[in-house]
């Protein structure tokens, strides 16, 4: 994890002395300048909380949120903080005044030193990001979704054949599988079996993203004056970290719409979301104007490139521990598939509608383990009173999924993977319980574009290895079954503790299933 240098804090204490002076002197308007925050951890004078949990923060935050309510505020090096921890306030705020907390906040080191300032996650509220969100909702929404089917559903296929001959690399497979059939959805790229360079530099690219993207992990995001301190200046480590990852992140950004362009220019491009609307520029437009179109494109398929992986490859994940730690909700799975499907093939979307408690396992993965357990920040854009209660702008708004979907009154046992919770009467049912879809992605305008392409991909590749294979414990020196501990690890993106499994066809019958399918997906041309 990274540190906080003492040049850092040293430079970071001397800025903040100013940036105190400053708000000493600073008149709240008079409507608001009596109204108390909301309550919350008080911290150091001037400085605020010193020691904002960077290890598990969303269950600090939870821990907090039993202490101080479901709204919570605190200071820290000049920056508000504001955690909501139940659905009444995401809704209240994020929601319902989104007008007001919309915006993203200045995240210096992920947008002006690393370079993810294209990422429509991270633009500040207004037009250019409006134009981004268009394209991307154009794209994903979820009637377009059906048209993504087959490259899912391949790729599904080729996850199962891999399974079988390397289930030691589950972890790199899940992401690898998913991340060919983005590439192939938003640029028509066929990846190679194995190492395909475009899915190494996105890999390499999105782990310095998750490193950055924890709050208080690089205190120039809390004093951006720092990021005009050199490179060469001593502790200015964070300055070298940047560098090589501004370098990384336009690499994934224009290597594959490099691709697409050459296609188009030599009659080799594959029907893509790129293709598609590089296709529909028009050839009068000017040489500025189609610039800047183009860069929309391109910008728009590298978030759903770069950003969009990572986010279904560890709920899938999450899957793989839920089922051997949970061995009789597999059990019902499997008998569910069973009977809709039967042993002579593989399941297929047509059989969603059928496959209820496939369906209820794809929400309790969203709910048991939120992969993101505090998204993004809001930030507002101006000053609020909520509940008599002052919210400054610029206050950082985080929504705590975590909090909100252990929730025990509309989760009973929420630390107990428990599919049932989304059954009445054997159906597949949302009536009367909160559905994780709409926490697990996040909130208001914010909310996840590749929502629906995320929960496609995991109920797919779900019923295709529940068919297939049975998902045990993995065994210990003894060749004894280990107990598996159905924890997580991780800042910003969640995975299991356990990373290897047992994984073992369902029969001889399944086993041929997985080779057939995985052949015949492999003959689909490859570039």
């Amino acid at each position: 994890m990274y540190q906080w240098s003492l040049s850092e804090v040293a430079v970071g204490i001397i800025s903040l002395g100013v940036l105190g002076l400053i708000q000493f002197y600073y008149k709240r308007g008079a409507a608001t300048k009596l109204l108390p925050f909301p309550p919350g951890p008080k911290g150091l004078p001037i400085v605020g909380v010193l020691d904002i949990p960077t290890e598990k923060p969303w269950l600090v935050y939870d821990a907090w949120s039993k202490e101080y309510g479901d709204m919570f505020y605190f200071k820290s090096f000049g920056t508000p903080f504001l955690i909501l921890s139940s659905v009444k306030r995401v809704r209240d705020l994020l929601e319902q005044r989104s007008a007001k907390y919309s915006s993203r906040p200045r995240m210096v080191m992920l947008t002006e030193l690393m370079g993810w300032a294209y990422n429509t996650a991270l633009m500040p509220y207004g037009p250019w990001w409006r134009r981004h969100r268009r394209a991307l909702h154009e794209s994903f929404h979820s009637n377009m979704i059906v048209k993504y089917h087959p490259a899912l559903l391949r790729e599904a296929r080729i996850f199962l054949q891999n399974l079988l001959s390397t289930p030691e690399k589950l972890q790199s497979l899940i992401r690898y599988r998913f991340g060919a059939a983005v590439l192939d959805v938003a640029y028509g790229i066929n990846v190679l079996p194995v190492d395909d360079p475009y899915l190494a530099v996105s890999e390499e690219a999105v782990e310095g993203f998750l490193k950055a993207a924890n709050p208080g992990t690089f205190l120039v995001d809390m004093i951006p004056a720092m990021k005009y301190i050199p490179s060469w200046f001593p502790g200015a480590i964070f300055q070298r970290f940047a560098s090589e990852q501004r370098r990384i992140v336009a690499l994934s950004q224009y290597m594959p719409f490099n691709f697409v362009k050459e296609g188009l220019a030599n009659g080799t491009a594959k029907p893509s979301i790129a293709s598609t609307m590089m296709q529909a520029l028009s050839d009068n437009m000017s040489p500025s104007l189609r610039d800047e179109e183009e860069s929309v494109i391109r910008e728009m398929c590298g978030v759903a490139f770069n950003a969009g992986v990572d986010t279904a490859s560890a709920a899938l994940q999450i899957f793989f521990l839920a089922m051997a730690v949970y061995p009789e909700a597999q059990k019902k799975a499997q008998a569910e598939i069973d009977a809709v499907v039967g042993p002579g093939r593989l399941p297929n979307f047509d059989d969603r509608a059928s496959l209820h408690y496939v369906n209820a396992i794809v929400k309790e993965i969203l709910r048991w383990f939120p992969v993101g357990p505090l998204g993004l920040p809001h930030v507002s854009t101006e000053d609020d009173v909520y509940e008599g209660y002052y919210i400054p702008k610029g206050t950082l708004v985080f929504g705590n999924m975590w909090s909100i979907l252990r929730d025990p009154e509309m989760y009973p046992d929420p630390d107990e993977f428990r599919p049932e919770r989304f059954l009445k009467e054997g159906k597949f049912s949302m009536d009367g319980i909160l559905d994780p879809h709409t926490i697990a992605f996040g909130f208001g305008r914010r909310i996840c574009p590749g929502r629906f392409l995320a929960d496609e991909w995991l109920y797919i590749s779900i019923a295709s290895v529940l068919s297939t294979y049975n998902i045990l414990p993995p065994l210990d020196e003894h060749g004894h079954p280990s107990e598996v501990t159905a924890g997580v690890t991780g800042q910003a993106l969640l995975s299991p503790i356990c990373k290897r499994y047992m994984i073992k066809t369902r029969s001889k019958v399944a086993e041929e299933l997985v080779h057939v399918a995985g052949d015949y997906m492999y003959g689909v041309d490859n570039n």
